[in-house]
């Protein structure tokens, strides 16, 4: 937390804090005039487990009933020297002055002091909150947001979370501010219970808190790092830690109750994860921001609830003769249809090729006619040669020269 102390006579409680602050970054991530305009948490109680809230802040008006103390059992709750309950309660339920208003300003806050108010630094022990869970149990708390966890998994505290839930309660819980590396970021109670609500804490960026712890006990992220909210006494003061951004879920869930009274711890918590804003994947992340307008307008179906029932064919007669019988039937109808398709398609075609082609004769080659070779030259004055003469012997002409005949 940022809240600063002063040394006063006989005590050292914070001092008180500023008349105004201007601009909350949280207000408007979280839609919150958007939220009080539809539901402001009226008639829903939630549990501050922390060092008390003070009653006397003016911006709690009456809404901080006297509450518990378990661990000294000296009486009531409604005073906090150290403040950082009054923080929480500020987020939760705090009148809007300035920009330091609560989500839920129509809930009632019941303190339970579960941790020594000493602004010097104190923790809870499990016994202690254990206490403080089964008061709040008692007291007829619809939320409880625990502040501060702690690091051992005692039996106690996780029957107490039982007990809480099947009572209806929603338990909500900082994961702590133990997440830098030389911190060691160990195993946060009753934050890592499978019943609780884990939340961590992120800046105005959207970015995780360097303190913030991580794993999968983080189911939301809700604002942390500089928080304007009720300080202890009267004021405004600015705040960091897991215990405020748990304030604002618890807040959430306190929306929810108010709307649906009767809806099952499981049920609000589940709402809540399923309409967080989306923000980046990661175990310091969980589902993501919590979304109060989303919680409270959005529809959430089970897709179990609506799931149809499968359907069983009717059953059917057993004529598997009759099925065999008309089987084959139809497979021979198929090849009948398909053996008379080819004898058709065969006649057709030997009919086009009877009329495309005729066997016969190749018609007569016209030869042209021989040339005559000329004979030898009749000598019409020639005697023609004696019978019996010599037809190879040379014959005289009428010049006394011989020539051949050709």
């Amino acid at each position: 937390m940022r809240a600063s102390v002063v040394a006063a006579p006989g005590q050292n409680c914070a001092q008180p804090g500023e008349d105004r602050i201007n601009g909350s970054w949280p207000r408007v991530m979280l839609q919150a005039d958007a939220v009080e305009a539809l539901e402001n948490g009226g008639n829903t109680r939630v549990a501050v487990l922390s060092t008390g809230v003070d009653g006397g802040q003016p911006q709690l008006g009456e809404r901080v009933l006297t509450g518990a103390d378990t661990v000294d059992n000296a009486g009531g709750a409604d005073q906090d020297c150290t403040g950082t309950g009054t923080q929480v309660a500020g987020v939760i339920s705090g009148s809007r002055t300035g920009d330091g208003g609560g989500v839920s300003p129509g809930s009632v806050i019941l303190p339970i002091r579960v941790m020594p108010d000493d602004p010097a630094g104190s923790e809870p022990t499990p016994d202690s909150l254990a206490r403080g869970i089964l008061t709040a149990v008692q007291n007829q708390a619809d939320v409880i947001v625990v502040a501060a966890p702690v690091y051992d998994d005692e039996p106690v505290l996780k029957s107490a979370v039982s007990t809480a839930v099947a009572q209806g309660v929603v338990v909500v819980a900082a994961a702590g501010d133990l997440g830098s590396r030389d911190d060691g970021n160990p195993d946060p109670y009753p934050a890592s219970y499978p019943d609780v609500i884990g939340v961590g804490a992120i800046d105005q960026n959207g970015q995780i808190s360097p303190d913030s712890q991580f794993g999968r006990y983080v189911d939301l992220v809700a604002p942390g790092v500089a928080v304007p909210t009720l300080q202890t006494g009267r004021g405004l003061v600015l705040a960091d830690g897991t215990a405020v951004a748990a304030g604002f879920v618890g807040a959430a869930a306190a929306l929810i109750r108010a709307r649906e009274r009767d809806l099952p711890p499981g049920e609000v918590a589940r709402r809540l994860i399923a309409t967080a804003s989306p923000a980046p994947a990661g175990p310091a992340f969980g589902a993501g921001v919590v979304s109060p307008y989303a919680a409270l307008t959005a529809r959430i179906v089970d897709s179990d609830a609506r799931r149809i029932p499968a359907l069983r064919p009717p059953r059917l007669p057993d004529d598997s003769a009759e099925l065999r019988r008309r089987a084959i039937a139809v497979n021979a109808a198929v090849v009948a249809a398909i053996l008379a398709g080819a004898l058709l398609l065969a006649a057709a075609a030997l009919r086009r090729s009877r009329r495309q082609w005729r066997p016969g004769l190749s018609p007569r080659v016209a030869a042209p006619p021989e040339p005559l070779e000329p004979g030898p030259p009749v000598m019409l004055l020639d005697t023609p040669p004696p019978s019996g003469a010599d037809l190879g012997a040379p014959a005289a002409d009428s010049g006394g020269q011989r020539t051949k005949i050709r």
